[in-house]
C-alpha cells in the first residue's frame, strides 16, 4: 500500500506532520496514524521521518509507504544463538520489527524465528511473545515455544529476574547513573516522556560508562523495567540522546547542540540472562556488535 505523496500548501501556522497526515488520510484514528510513522512507514522529501510532531514547511512532499507483504519464502533468515525444546534466541537485526503491530506486517522477527523453526523441525506451533526490542534497536531476543516457558519467562520479567543489558553511544561525557521516571504515551507534542504528575508506567534505568568517545560515551545500560523506548528517552531527558536518533533528538537540536551522525541508531541488546522455564538452570547470551555499529566506534575512537 502507497499513498500520497501530498504537497505542504503554505498555511499559519505549519502542520505537524502526524495532523497533516492524519487530515490527507481522512482522519484516521491519531494511534494508528503515530504508529505508521514510529515504525517508519512515512517520508517527508523522500527520507523516512519517525517524529510524529515535525513541523512540515511549505512545499514539503509527505508519502507513506506501507509494507508489502512477502512470502514465506523471500524473508531473510534470522540468526539463531540458542534453540531447544523450550525457547529460542535470536539476534535480531536493525531495521526488523520484532513483532507484527499490524495485519501489513510480514516480515518480523517472530515470523523469521517461526519460519527458522519449521525449516528444521517441520510444522510447529506458534512461538509465543516474551518480550521485545525496538525496530531500529539490534540484538537478543527471546520467543517461547510452550505455554509453560512463555508463563515462566514471563513471571521472570515480572520479578526483574532476567538480565537484559544493551550496550549504546550517547551525546556527551555521561557519567554512572539510576534513572527512575513515569513514562507516558504522550508527553503533550505526541511523543513519549516522562510525565513530572506521577501518571504513566514506572521506568528505571542503570547506566555505566564503558569508554569516552569524540563528542559521544560508549555506555552499558542495564534495564530494570521494560518500557517501549525507555532507554531512549530517559537518557535524551537526562541530556544524552543516542547517536542516531531521529526522534528523542528534538530537545537537543533545540538547545543549539549538535547532532552526531550515523548510519544507524547506536543501541544493541548485548547481554540476555534467564533462568530456563523447565529445570531452572541459567542461560546466559551474548550478540557480537553488528558492523555497522562498529563502523560507527571506529569513526568515533578517531583522533
Amino acid at each position: 500500500m502507497s499513498d500520497g505523496p501530498w504537497t505542504v500548501p503554505p498555511v499559519s501556522p505549519p502542520p505537524r506532520l502526524a495532523g497533516f497526515l492524519r487530515e490527507a488520510l481522512g482522519e484516521r484514528p491519531w494511534r494508528e496514524v503515530k504508529r505508521w510513522i514510529s515504525t517508519g512507514k512515512v517520508q517527508v522529501d523522500g527520507e523516512v521521518e519517525r517524529d510524529p510532531g515535525r513541523t512540515l514547511r511549505a512545499g514539503d512532499r509527505v508519502a507513506l509507504h506501507m509494507e508489502t507483504p512477502r512470502r514465506a519464502g523471500q524473508q531473510d533468515e534470522i540468526p539463531v544463538v540458542y534453540w531447544d525444546a523450550h525457547v529460542i534466541v535470536v539476534d535480531k537485526p536493525e531495521g526488523v520489527t520484532s513483532v507484527p503491530y499490524d495485519e501489513d506486517m510480514r516480515d518480523t522477527a517472530l515470523s523469521r524465528a517461526q519460519t527458522w523453526l519449521r525449516s528444521r523441525t517441520g510444522p510447529a506451533p506458534p512461538l509465543r511473545v516474551v518480550h521485545r526490542i525496538d525496530k531500529d534497536t539490534s540484538g537478543l531476543l527471546v520467543f517461547a515455544r510452550t505455554r509453560l516457558a512463555e508463563r515462566e519467562l514471563a513471571n521472570q520479567l515480572r520479578l526483574h529476574a532476567m538480565e537484559r543489558r544493551y550496550l549504546c553511544v550517547c551525546h556527551g561525557r555521561v557519567g554512572p547513573a539510576r534513572i527512575e521516571s513515569m513514562l507516558v504515551p504522550d508527553r503533550g507534542d505526541g511523543l513519549r516522556g516522562s510525565s513530572t504528575r506521577g501518571q504513566g508506567k514506572r521506568a528505571v534505568t542503570h547506566v555505566e560508562p564503558v569508554e569516552s568517545l569524540a563528542g559521544a560515551t560508549l555506555c552499558r545500560v542495564r534495564l530494570e523495567t521494560g518500557r517501549t523506548h525507555q532507554i531512549r528517552i530517559q537518557l535524551a531527558e537526562a541530556g544524552h540522546p543516542l547517536v542516531g536518533e531521529r526522534v528523542y533528538i528534538r530537545d537537543h537540536l533545540r538547545a543549539g547542540r549538535v547532532a552526531l551522525e550515523a548510519e544507524r541508531l547506536l543501541l544493541h541488546a548485548a547481554t540476555l540472562g534467564f533462568a530456563h522455564p523447565v529445570g531452572g538452570a541459567p542461560r546466559h547470551f551474548e550478540a557480537p556488535l553488528p558492523p555497522a555499529f562498529e563502523a560507527a566506534l571506529a569513526a568515533l575512537r578517531r583522533p
